[in-house]
């Protein structure tokens, strides 16, 4: 750690140390990030493209009463640095260290908990209404990505936020330069004068007097925003569509310019209305790698730091996220009008390949999962077949598109939902745990999960078969290793599988837990205790046929599946046994998630400490068959 910020105990620290010292502040941030993350992984690009802009911030303002929201979370590091947690980085992730994203129990400098993107000017314009509902004084700043603003949301909060009129500052962090490639001295320029107070100041006086001269001063007022809007459009385009939204548009500048950066913001800190100011960044800055490949050092593993080059695992199963994309290639040539939805993670769904070979048949929306699923809606009901890839997690975001645009039509759209159930380190903002419940009570959807990668196949192939809203679950990480078919099966919509017979107890596994059944059924078998293990494939429809054999045959029935047990699949096992006057007929018990959002951790320690493992579920189901009455 460098002597400067090994220094800096907090943001007070920051706006002690003499200008001059700033810019190896932010080399020595940098190079500690890089130090750390090398070793254990996590959000990396981001992270070092805003490392002046954070410093900048802490000096401008004082976090202990202003509010800086963080957009996503992914860029926060720096800011969690200088806050008071930089001896905790090597936690970051980790079960029980910091969260990966900023986190109000977490610091009283996080101003507002994000791990999805698009929602930090919503949530600052809500501390700005607060604020001045309460009569304070206090300073909030929205700090978004330019990715960000391909959100929905982000662009009704814009429109509110530009009609409010209020006193907000967004920054727009720019470091893919989708929006403006425009910087240099005169950009740089034309920043500093339209942020220097005395440049609004004197653009306030010069409209009211305008406004003051009998008939032509309207046409006048107007005439003159059109010129300015013209000077500043010559030199940044966005700025003309920034001002008709309602705010003052600062840029755009270098992201990295300390001394630009100060004095930017020291100059929009005291202005009124609501002003974005656009700054460049270079996402990965200071680390060549990730500078070369911003994608692929978005988030890390392990690296060596000389060479950039990740540290390779021991080679297993491929991860159910390349046989879902190797399986979208096999059936795209058999399904001709087969296309694939993104929103902003081709890579991260598996679809690059899929991309590749059908660039006609492929869309990335962008952040803008509403949209994604609407429009998957518009293709279905025009005899396309799409396949909306998404994280499970980031359907919640376009759950009303599901019952309104896709169900309530029995719209034939399949939904690929990888990242189902836990995820590990990005934590509860990004566990998939919710989606079987938020599936299950929707009418005309049915919703399955593989017991293994093949199963996976075949669910696909089902899916594109199926004449109405479907969805697949599957799982982060490592298939189970089996054998792929060559060829593709239909399963028969609703029906279970039995992969071992007992005597007492029965396991009625879901997706991700027919592995760990089977493992448990094994431990238990060798004490003397026969499980049996029914894989059953779909939380709806459930298979009835199933169901009833099963309760005629065992005195115990278990659920268990990696999902919220409130509405999942569980839940539906009770519902029909005490629709179907079936109850009292079992001793009835549900593992699975609880009642409480699940912390980061590897998913490895978080399936322990919940009781998913295979010891404990056979642990459990010792100790329940011993006092359950026969």
């Amino acid at each position: 750690m460098g002597d400067l910020l090994g220094r800096i105990s907090g943001p007070e620290d920051v706006k002690k140390l003499p200008e001059k010292d700033l810019p190896l502040l932010a080399r020595e941030i940098r190079e500690e990030m890089i130090r750390v993350l090398s070793g254990i992984g996590g959000h990396f690009g981001g992270g070092l493209g805003v490392v002046e802009l954070t410093i900048a911030l802490h000096r401008v303002f004082d976090t202990t009463r202003d509010r800086i929201v963080w957009d996503v979370g992914h860029q926060s590091y720096p800011h969690k640095m200088l806050t008071g947690r930089l001896d905790s980085l090597s936690t970051i992730r980790q079960w029980q260290g910091l969260a990966g994203f900023p986190k109000r129990e977490e610091s009283p400098h996080d101003a507002f908990s994000a791990g999805h993107a698009g929602t930090s000017i919503s949530a600052a314009l809500g501390m700005v209404e607060a604020r001045d509902v309460r009569g304070e004084n206090h300073h909030v700043i929205a700090v978004v990505g330019d990715g960000s603003l391909t959100a929905g949301m982000a662009m009704e909060a814009l429109n509110q936020a530009g009609a409010r009129k209020k006193n907000l500052l967004v920054i727009l962090n720019d470091n893919e330069m989708s929006i403006s490639e425009n910087v240099g001295a005169l950009s740089d320029y034309l920043a500093r004068i339209t942020s220097d107070p005395r440049w609004s100041g004197l653009r306030r006086r010069t409209e009211g007097l305008m406004r003051e001269i009998p008939v032509i001063g309207e046409p006048m007022v107007r005439m003159a925003k059109v010129a300015h809007e013209s000077v500043v459009g010559m030199i940044s385009k966005p700025g003309v569509w920034f001002e008709e939204m309602g705010f003052h548009y600062v840029g755009p500048i270098d992201g990295h310019d300390l001394p630009l950066l100060l004095e930017t913001i020291g100059n929009l800190k005291n202005q009124s209305g609501p002003i974005l100011l656009h700054v460049l960044t270079v996402k990965g800055k200071g680390y060549p790698p990730a500078e070369r490949n911003p994608v692929v050092f978005h988030g890390v593993t392990p690296f060596d730091i000389e060479t950039g080059e990740f540290r390779k695992k021991a080679s297993g199963p491929p991860a159910y996220t390349k046989i879902f994309g190797q399986a979208m290639v096999e059936l795209g040539h058999r399904f001709p009008y087969l296309f694939a939805i993104t929103a902003a993670m081709p890579e991260g769904t598996g679809l690059v390949d899929f991309k590749k070979t059908f660039p006609d048949r492929f869309v990335d929306v962008g952040i803008a999962e509403q949209h994604a699923v609407t429009l998957a809606g518009g293709m279905a009901a025009q005899k396309i077949k799409p396949v909306v890839a998404i994280y499970s997690t980031f359907l919640q975001r376009a759950y009303d598109q599901l019952v309104h645009d896709v169900c309530l039509q029995n719209l034939p759209v399949v939904f690929a939902l990888d990242r189902g159930g836990l995820v590990g380190e990005d934590g509860p903002t990004h566990h998939g745990v919710f989606d079987i419940a938020y599936l299950r009570h929707i009418p005309n959807m049915v919703v399955m999960a593989p017991k293994d990668e093949n199963e996976l196949r075949h669910m696909l192939f089902t899916a594109l078969k199926h004449d109405g809203p479907i969805a697949v679950r599957y799982p982060r990480g490592e298939g189970i290793g089996v054998a792929l078919d060559h060829d593709f099966r239909e399963i028969p919509i609703g029906t279970a599988e039995t992969l071992r017979k007992g005597k007492e107890v029965c396991l009625l596994a879901y997706g991700s837990m027919v592995q760990v059944a089977l493992e448990a059924s094994e431990i238990l078998l060798g004490e003397g205790i026969q499980a049996g293990v029914v894989n059953m494939r779909f939380a709806k429809p459930l298979d009835t046929a199933m169901l009833t054999s099963v309760i005629n045959q065992y005195s115990h029935i278990v659920t268990m599946e990696e999902g919220t047990l409130i509405g999942g699949v569980g839940s539906a096992v009770l519902e029909w046994l005490a629709s179907s006057e079936q109850l009292n007929r079992v001793h009835f018990r549900m593992i699975g998630i609880p009642d409480h959002y699940v912390e980061h951790g590897s998913p490895k320690i978080l399936r322990s400490s919940l009781g998913l493992t295979s010891p404990d579920v056979a642990k459990t189901l010792r100790s329940w068959l011993q006092t359950a009455p026969v």
